[in-house]
C-alpha cells in the first residue's frame, strides 16, 4: 500500500502544484500539458489533482498562473470529503499580492469525484476565504468532456469562477467555450455550474464580467435545493463596486435542476 501511495504522490507533483503555510516571494507558474493520463484517489478525504494549482493558508507576493493543456484523461476522486481538480486555481484561506489567472484547456476528459460533500472542477477558479490584490481571471476551453460530483453537497463546477467569502481588490473576469459537455452534481444540496461566475458572502472592488458561449452541453443539478447555473453570474451576499456584465450565447443545451428548492439559470444575472 504505501508503494501505491508514492506512486500516486509523484503523478501529482508532476501536474500540478500544491502549497500549504508557505510564505512566496514571487510569483507561481504552473504550465501542465497532460495527455493519454489517469489520476485517481480513493479513500476518505481523497483528492486527485491535474494540471492545477492548489494553495492553502499561504502568501504569495505575486501573480498565480495556471496554464494547463489536458486532453485524453481521466481525473478520479473517490470517498467522503473527495475533491477532483483538472486544470484549476484553488485558493482556501491565502493571501495574493497579485493576479490570479487559470487558462485551461480540456478535451475529451472526464473529471469525477464521488462521495459526501464531494467536490469536481474543470477549467475553474475557485477561492474560499482568501485576499487577491489584482483581477481574477478564468478563460477555459471544455469540449467533449464530463464534470461530475455525486453525494450530499455534490459540487460540480465548469469553466466557472467561484468566490465564497472573499475579498478580490479588481476585476473578476470568466471567459468560457463549452462544447459537447455534461457537468453534473447529484445529491441534496448539490451544486452545478457551466461558464459562470459565481459569488457568495464576497467583496469585489471591480467590475464582474462573464462571456460564455456554450453549445450542445447538458447542465444538470438532481436534488433537494440543488441549483444548476450555465453562462450565469449569480450573486449571492456580496458587495460589488463595480459594474456587472454578463454576455452568453447558450445553443443547443439543456439546463436542469430537480428537487424540493430546486434553481436553474441559463443566460442570467441573479442578484439576491
Amino acid at each position: 500500500m504505501k508503494k501505491v501511495i508514492l506512486v500516486l504522490g509523484v503523478l501529482l507533483i508532476c501536474v500540478s502544484m500544491a502549497y500549504a503555510g508557505s510564505n512566496i516571494q514571487g510569483a507561481v507558474i504552473n504550465k501542465s500539458d497532460v495527455k493519454n493520463a489517469a489520476n485517481v484517489a480513493m479513500g476518505q478525504d481523497a483528492k486527485a489533482n491535474m494540471g492545477s494549482v492548489g494553495i492553502k493558508d499561504s502568501t504569495v507576493k505575486g501573480a498565480v498562473i495556471n496554464k494547463s493543456n489536458v486532453q485524453n484523461a481521466a481525473n478520479v476522486a473517490m470517498g467522503q470529503g473527495a475533491t477532483a481538480q483538472m486544470g484549476s486555481v484553488d485558493l482556501k484561506g491565502s493571501n495574493v499580492q497579485g493576479a490570479v489567472i487559470n487558462q485551461s484547456d480540456v478535451k475529451n476528459a472526464a473529471n469525477v469525484a464521488m462521495g459526501k460533500g464531494a467536490t469536481a472542477q474543470m477549467g475553474t477558479v475557485a477561492m474560499k476565504d482568501s485576499t487577491v490584490k489584482g483581477a481574477v481571471i478564468n478563460k477555459s476551453n471544455v469540449q467533449n468532456a464530463a464534470n461530475v460530483a455525486m453525494g450530499q453537497g455534490a459540487t460540480a463546477n465548469m469553466g466557472t469562477v467561484d468566490l465564497k467569502n472573499s475579498n478580490v481588490k479588481g476585476a473578476v473576469i470568466n471567459q468560457s467555450n463549452v462544447k459537447n459537455a455534461a457537468n453534473v452534481a447529484m445529491g441534496q444540496g448539490a451544486t452545478a455550474q457551466m461558464g459562470t461566475v459565481a459569488m457568495k458572502d464576497s467583496s469585489v472592488q471591480g467590475a464582474v464580467i462573464n462571456k460564455s458561449d456554450v453549445k450542445n452541453a447538458a447542465n444538470v443539478a438532481m436534488g433537494q435545493g440543488a441549483k444548476a447555473n450555465m453562462g450565469t453570474v449569480d450573486i449571492k451576499g456580496s458587495k460589488i463596486k463595480g459594474a456587472v456584465i454578463n454576455q452568453s450565447n447558450v445553443q443547443n443545451a439543456a439546463n436542469v435542476a430537480m428537487g424540493k428548492g430546486a434553481e436553474a439559470n441559463v443566460g442570467s444575472v441573479t442578484i439576491k
